[in-house]
């Protein structure tokens, strides 16, 4: 009897022993692989052209299986509010933040303090300043963009192509404190020197902004009424730099931009707006969250990768 129970108590514990672990093999195979979650950091989104890069990140977001987690200021000189982003974000402890930095180096700093906690950082858009970065610290960050200083001095050749006498020129300058805006400032100031007919007689910012645009235009016009060039760092200043020269019914003025938005064709199409680029703000936006996933998986991406800029005619 007692040898009996002995085997029966055995098999039992065979068994359950048996069914714990083919219960634990059970529930690892079912296990779901963790997602990423990406922080994709813009400007602003009242800026058509950054809807237009989350629309980039959205697919990436498909293609590569990851949760993505889309925040932006409330206007593109909405500095101190992207810190604060990122400051949260760095809380939230995701795994990776692909940011369009505001200002090139004022982000830096609570960057590097992301970068400390683990998050990988990828830089598009707008360069941040590598002095600074250097300074604090903040290494290994793959920036993706386009030449910007390429890109404003093809649109700025093309509208002094046909110029052969003495010609006024204006600049409309992004944030002076933002890497992309100096850099389509000097490309604009080559393309207008090289023409020895050009003389540029004014340069002023008005921070991406269309009323900006609008207000330093008619500034400008009134104290240089022979203006016929002007180049505008991007197309929201352009769309107000336009609807200036309409409303003064003011005609002749050849005008470049820079962005490529929907809002600009009509203007193309009239004859208000000579050219425009196309920095491909989706494919910026796609490329920020690939290159995100490579980085979480101990992927080895470039430093820096200039994506191709199209000039954009009628």
């Amino acid at each position: 009897m007692r040898r009996t129970l002995f085997v029966l108590f055995l098999t039992i514990l065979f068994l359950s022993l048996t069914s714990c672990k083919t219960t634990k093999k059970a529930n690892s195979g079912d296990a779901t692989p963790k997602k990423y979650n990406i922080a994709l950091v813009m400007k602003t989104l009242t800026n058509p052209f950054f809807v237009t890069m989350e629309k980039g990140a959205r697919r990436a977001e498909k293609d590569f299986d990851i949760h993505l987690v889309v925040k932006a200021g409330a206007r593109e000189t909405s500095i101190e509010q992207q810190i604060g982003i990122v400051e949260q974000l760095t809380m939230d402890r995701v795994d990776a933040i692909v940011i369009a930095p505001a200002g090139s180096s004022e982000l830096v700093a609570v960057l590097k303090k992301a970068q400390d906690s683990g998050i990988k950082i990828v830089n598009i858009d707008n360069r941040l300043d590598e002095a600074e970065s250097q300074r604090l610290g903040l290494t290994n960050v793959p920036f993706i963009s386009v030449d910007n200083e390429e890109g404003a001095y093809l649109a700025v050749q093309y509208i002094c192509k046909d110029v052969k006498s003495a010609t006024s020129a204006v600049i409309i300058e992004g944030i002076p404190t933002a890497g992309n805006a100096e850099d389509r400032k000097a490309g604009a100031q080559r393309a207008f020197k090289e023409n020895p007919y050009v003389r540029i007689v004014a340069s002023e910012t008005a921070n991406w902004k269309i009323d900006e645009a609008y207000e330093v235009c008619s500034k400008i016009f009134r104290q240089y009424r022979d203006v016929k060039l002007l180049f505008c760092a991007n197309d929201m200043m352009a769309l107000g730099a336009m609807q200036y020269l309409k409303d003064k019914n003011i005609k002749g003025v050849k005008v470049a931009g820079f962005d490529n938005l929907d809002e600009v064709k009509p203007f193309l199409a009239e004859g208000y707006m000579d050219v425009t680029i196309d920095q491909q703000a989706e494919e910026q936006g796609y490329i920020g969250v690939e290159y995100a996933v490579k980085l979480l998986k101990g992927e080895t991406v470039d430093s820096k990768l200039v994506i191709p800029v199209k000039v954009i005619t009628p």
